[in-house]
């Protein structure tokens, strides 16, 4: 398609300048929103990935437990009443991990260790004792949810910044 394109504007008698310096822009910019932003801490692909993610939990999650929460008739059984209310708080919680991504980091650590502890703990027992099937949809959701989870969370940047060795050193003297 691009070719095409570029063989019509040739034709037309257009100067080779004139298609290629835009075109090597573009693939310049792409290469760029790979490499770390050394003023965010995290490529722009990744920001925006965040920023997607953030925005995905709250259409996803948010209209799901608002909607439980709102429509719910009669008094709450205590565990549903806890689930329910966490996940409408965090669905709030990830509006503003769309407005600041890196700073709602936390948000998504919790998201992650929650869901990585309900598979290993729930889940996988019940799996191995063949009385879950492959295609429980809650197990589905949880395990792939910690799947995504490893791979958008940005693990170096978490590490430079919340668990840094370093800083705690210089910190102690």
């Amino acid at each position: 398609m691009l070719f095409a394109y570029l063989i019509r504007l040739f034709v037309a008698g257009v100067p080779l300048k004139q298609f290629i310096i835009p075109i090597l822009a573009f693939s310049m910019n792409i290469k760029n929103i790979f490499k770390v932003d050394q003023t965010k801490g995290v490529s722009n692909f990744r920001f925006y990935l965040l920023r997607f993610y953030y925005a995905l939990n709250v259409v996803a999650l948010g209209f799901q437990a608002w909607g439980e929460v709102f429509a719910h008739q009669g008094l709450w059984q205590p565990i549903p009443g806890i689930a329910y209310s966490f996940w409408a708080a965090f669905s709030l919680l990830a509006m503003l991990g769309i407005i600041h991504p890196l700073k709602m980091l936390p948000l998504l650590l919790v998201q992650f260790t929650y869901k990585l502890i309900w598979s290993i703990v729930v889940a996988y027992p019940i799996w191995a004792a063949n009385q879950l099937p492959a295609s429980h949809e809650l197990t589905n959701i949880m395990v792939k949810g910690v799947i995504l989870d490893i791979f958008i969370i940005p693990w170096p940047y978490v590490l430079r910044t919340f668990i840094s060795i370093q800083k705690k050193n210089k910190m102690q003297q």
